[in-house]
C-alpha cells in the first residue's frame, strides 16, 4: 500500500501539472490574480491567502498559468500526506496508506490544486484541524495547539465558508466529555484566540466598507427561502464522490459516531455534521453558483475512518469501491482535459455543460492587441465587466483595465472591490474625448435582458458605434468591441437582435429546408439578413415580413421598423454531404453594421 501511495500520488500530480500548463484560464482565477496585484489584507470576495499565493506563484515563476497554479498544486499535494499522517497515527500504518490513496481517488480532493482557487489552502487547514483536535483529546501539548492555531489561521486567511469548519468543530468538542475538557485548557484558548485574530483583516475590511462581504457572502447571494434544489445534492455528490466511496464514508460516520475512542469519535461527528449540514443549507442557500465542493471538508474529516470500513466488506465490493473512485477522478481530470481543447469546446457550444467561464478569453485578447494597435496611442481600454476585466489584464498583463458597473459584478460580489481599486468607469462622463475601445461580453447577460442591456450602455457612454463582432464556439461566447472615438450624440444605436424560429436548434432537416424568424436593431434597424451554414452565406433571406407582438415581449425597442422586422430564407444543401452543420445569420444594419449572429447546430439527413 506504501508503493501504491506513493505511484498513485505522483501519478496524479504529474497529471495536474501537464493539465495545468494547458487548461484556460477560470474566470475566479483571473480576478484572484488581479487581486494579487493589488496586495492587501483582505479582499471584498475573501481573505488575502488566495491572491497572496497567486501573487508568489507568478513572482517566482513568470506570467504563466503553471506559474499561477503552482503555490495551489503544491498546497493541494500536502493534503494526502496529512491524510496518511492522521490515519496511521490513530490506527495503523496499513490504513494511512489506504486512507492516502482515498484522499487521492475521492475526485473534489485529487483534482484540488489545478485551478488557483481557496480550496486547496481550505482542504490543508481542515485537515491541520482534525488532526491537531485528534491530538488534543489525548494530551493537551504546546505542539498540537500550535498546529491548531496554524490550521486556524490559514482556515480564516482562506475563505468565510471555513466558519462552518470551526463551528461544527466546537460543537463537536462541546459534545465529547474529553473535548469539554480540553477547551478549558489554556494552551487551547490561546490557539483559539490565535485563530480567530487572524480573522481580523477581514473583519477590519467589512468595517471599513460597510459590511459589503459580509453582507453578500451571509445575505445578498443566498435566497433564505426555501427551494426544492437542494434534494440534487444526494445525486450530485454521488456522483463526484462516486457512489459506493459516498457510502462507505457515510457508514464510517455512523459506525463512528459511537465508538468507545474519543478521536473516533470526533471525525465521525465533525465529518458528518459538516456534510450533513450543507445538505440542509442547499435547500435555502445560493443555487446559482457552483457549490458542489463546499462539503469535500466533511469527507476530509471522515477519510481516516474508511479503512475499516473498507476491511469489512466483501473482496468484490471492495475492488468496486477502489475502481469506481478511480474513474471517478479519471472523469474529473478528463473534464478539464477535454476543456483545454479548442476543438471539444466547441462542439459542446450547444450544450448545456458548456465550459462558458474557461472560454473566449485568449480570442477576445487578441483582438483587443490588434485593434489597439490601430487607435491612437493612449487609447482607454475599457471592459464592461469584471470578467472581461480580469481576463483581458491577465492575458494583456494590465491589472488596471477599468470596468462598467454592471450586474454579474454585484451577483459575484466583485463591485465594492473594483470601486476601492478605482476601477469602476463612470463612463462617457469621466472618458472625455479620449478615444475608447470599450469590450462587451453580450453572452454574460441572460438573452432576456440584454436589450435592456444595451440601452443601459446607450446611457453610460452614449450611442455606441457599428460594433466589431467576435463569435467565439460558434458565438456560445460573444464579444462585441466599440471603438469611440470621441462623444457622440443622437439616439441609442444597439447592436442587433435576433432569433431563429426553425429549424429549431439540433433539428434534422432535409437537403432543401426555410429558415424563418425575426431580427431588428434600435436605433437604425437593419437593412437586410443572410443565413450562413460555417459562416459561409448560402441564402439571402426575405426581410420585413410582419412579426406582429414582438415589441410587447421586448418592451422599449426603437427599431423604426417595428413590427416588420420578420424574415425567411430558403435554403438548399442539395451540393452537401450529410451530416452535422451550423446555421448562422449575417445582420446587416442600415448604418453599415455586419453583425454574424450566434450559431446553431443543425442534421442534414441523407
Amino acid at each position: 500500500m506504501r508503493r501504491a501511495f506513493w505511484a498513485l500520488w505522483s501519478a496524479v500530480l504529474l497529471v495536474k501539472v501537464l493539465v495545468a500548463t494547458r487548461l484556460p484560464l477560470f474566470v475566479d482565477e483571473a480576478f484572484y490574480w488581479q487581486e494579487g496585484q493589488h496586495l492587501a489584507l483582505a479582499y471584498s470576495d475573501l481573505p488575502g491567502l488566495t491572491a497572496w499565493m497567486a501573487r508568489l506563484g507568478v513572482e517566482l515563476g513568470g506570467h504563466t498559468l503553471l506559474a499561477l497554479r503552482a503555490p495551489f498544486l503544491l498546497v493541494a499535494a500536502l493534503v494526502p500526506l496529512l491524510v496518511v499522517r492522521i490515519a496511521a497515527r490513530e490506527f495503523s500504518e496499513r490504513d494511512g496508506w489506504v486512507a492516502g490513496c482515498f484522499a487521492l481517488l475521492l475526485p473534489l480532493a485529487g483534482s484540488l490544486g489545478l485551478l488557483a482557487l481557496p480550496d486547496a489552502a481550505m482542504a490543508l487547514a481542515t485537515l491541520l484541524c482534525v488532526d491537531a483536535g485528534a491530538r488534543l483529546l489525548r494530551a493537551v501539548t504546546p505542539a498540537t495547539a500550535l498546529e491548531l492555531a496554524l490550521g486556524l489561521s490559514i482556515g480564516a486567511l482562506s475563505h468565510y465558508r471555513f466558519i462552518a469548519v470551526i463551528g461544527v468543530g466546537f460543537l463537536v468538542l462541546l459534545w465529547l466529555p474529553e473535548g469539554r475538557r480540553v477547551l478549558r485548557d489554556v494552551r487551547m484558548i490561546m490557539a483559539i484566540c490565535i485563530g480567530a485574530a487572524a480573522w481580523t483583516p477581514l473583519l477590519a475590511w467589512n468595517l471599513d466598507n460597510a459590511e459589503a462581504g459580509l453582507r453578500f457572502q451571509l445575505v445578498d447571494r443566498h435566497p433564505w427561502a426555501f427551494h426544492p434544489d437542494g434534494a440534487w445534492f444526494i445525486a450530485v455528490q454521488a456522483l463526484l464522490v462516486t457512489p459506493l466511496l459516498l457510502a462507505a464514508l457515510g457508514s464510517a460516520a455512523w459506525r463512528g459516531r459511537a465508538d468507545a475512542r474519543a478521536s473516533v469519535r470526533y471525525f465521525a461527528l465533525l465529518g458528518a455534521v459538516v456534510v450533513l449540514g450543507f445538505f440542509a443549507l442547499g435547500f435555502v442557500a445560493d443555487n446559482e453558483r457552483v457549490s458542489f465542493h463546499w462539503p469535500l471538508p466533511g469527507y476530509l474529516a471522515l477519510l481516516p475512518l474508511l479503512p475499516a470500513v473498507l476491511a469489512r466488506w466483501s473482496r468484490p465490493l471492495r475492488m468496486a469501491t477502489w475502481s469506481l473512485a478511480g474513474l471517478g477522478l479519471a472523469a474529473v481530470l478528463g473534464y478539464y482535459v477535454a476543456v483545454s481543447m479548442p476543438s471539444v469546446r466547441a462542439q459542446a457550444a450547444a450544450s448545456k455543460w458548456y465550459p462558458s467561464n474557461f472560454a473566449g478569453w485568449d480570442e477576445v485578447a487578441e483582438r483587443v492587441r490588434s485593434q489597439l494597435a490601430s487607435m491612437p496611442p493612449g487609447t482607454r481600454l475599457v471592459a464592461d465587466n469584471f470578467k472581461l476585466g480580469a481576463e483581458l489584464g491577465f492575458a494583456l498583463g494590465r491589472p488596471d483595465i477599468e470596468v462598467l458597473d454592471h450586474p454579474v459584478n454585484h451577483k459575484h460580489g466583485r463591485a465594492p472591490q473594483l470601486a476601492l481599486w478605482g476601477l469602476r468607469s463612470g463612463g462617457r462622463d469621466a472618458w472625455g474625448d479620449a478615444p475608447v475601445l470599450l469590450v462587451v461580453g453580450a453572452s454574460e447577460v441572460e438573452y432576456k435582458h440584454l436589450l435592456a442591456r444595451y440601452h443601459a450602455l446607450c446611457r453610460t457612454v452614449g450611442p455606441l458605434p457599428a460594433p466589431k463582432v467576435l463569435n467565439v464556439d460558434h458565438g456560445r461566447q460573444r464579444f462585441l468591441t466599440f471603438e469611440i472615438a470621441g462623444r457622440r450624440d443622437g439616439a441609442c444605436t444597439t447592436p442587433a437582435m435576433a432569433w431563429v424560429d426553425a429549424p429549431v436548434a439540433g433539428a434534422p432537416v432535409p437537403r432543401r429546408f426555410t429558415v424563418s424568424g425575426w431580427a431588428f436593431k434600435d436605433g437604425v434597424g437593419l437593412s437586410g439578413v443572410d443565413v450562413t451554414i460555417n459562416g459561409r452565406q448560402v441564402a439571402a433571406a426575405r426581410y420585413g415580413s410582419a412579426y406582429p407582438g414582438l415589441q410587447q415581449s421586448w418592451p422599449g425597442t426603437t427599431d423604426p421598423q417595428h413590427p416588420d422586422v420578420g424574415f425567411s430564407a430558403d435554403v438548399d444543401l442539395a451540393a452537401m454531404p450529410a451530416g452535422r452543420y451550423w446555421l448562422g445569420l449575417r445582420l446587416r444594419g442600415r448604418d453599415g453594421s455586419v453583425e454574424d449572429w450566434a450559431e446553431q447546430p443543425i442534421v442534414v439527413g441523407d
